[in-house]
């Protein structure tokens, strides 16, 4: 597979030896993420609103209340930025600046479009049903035509993107060494917690599966 092309939206120039641009790298984070955060501007005014996702191949779906702000002004063709960052650590040095953190993100920007058909919607509707919990879209009732109708739906192109990445201990310079204090990474993850059933009606059923890419530390 191509590597995306970077424009001068998406061209890092901070440490551009963080950045990537392969496509294996941007879907991974994608896939991984279980959050994205969307932005965009009404009247001057910049908005930033986290919601949930899924990609589809070379596009993004995500979705929201028809009646919403969010998706009236992105299905209207306002510019959008969507991004998302997974945590991996805390990069602690020896000296105040050099902390940091390890950290894969992706920014997508582009125009985003309605999703109006009502199969192509149903399609993405599970995509991030799944996206949460894979398969779950088979096993819980879809959606209907109420339902759908109150619900907005929109794609996003991947096309203009990047992704930084940050992995690796603390930057701290020579003359830094020897100063007495622990240094080094603290990774985190996000865990999957023990399942809390819906009451009596949540026993005895098939357990759900948990996102692809969260860790399975649950006790059961």
């Amino acid at each position: 597979m191509s590597d995306y092309a970077p424009t001068a939206r998406t061209t890092l120039h901070r440490r551009p030896a963080r950045a990537a641009y392969d496509r294996d790298t941007v879907h991974a984070i994608l896939d991984e993420a279980l959050v994205c955060h969307l932005g965009f501007a009404v009247d001057g005014q910049p908005f930033v609103l986290p919601t949930t996702f899924a990609r589809e191949g070379e596009r993004l779906v995500v979705h929201g209340a028809a009646a919403g702000r969010l998706m009236r002004h992105l299905a209207g063709g306002a510019p959008a930025c969507l991004t998302v960052t997974l945590l991996d650590g805390l990069v602690l040095a020896r000296t105040a600046f050099h902390h940091s953190m390890n950290y894969r993100s992706v920014v997508v920007l582009g125009t985003a479009r309605e999703i109006v058909d009502r199969t192509e919607k149903r399609a993405a509707v599970a995509a991030i049903v799944d996206k949460v919990s894979p398969g779950r879209s088979q096993r819980a009732r879809p959606p209907n035509d109420k339902e759908i109708d109150a619900t907005a739906v929109l794609s996003l192109p991947i096309a203009e993107v990047s992704a930084k990445i940050r992995s690796g201990p603390p930057l701290d310079g020579p003359e830094d060494a020897a100063i007495p204090v622990w240094a080094g990474v603290l990774p985190l993850a996000l865990a999957a917690g023990r399942l809390e059933p819906d009451g009596p009606g949540g026993l005895g059923f098939e357990e759900p599966e948990r996102p692809a890419g969260l860790l399975h530390l649950a006790t059961r």
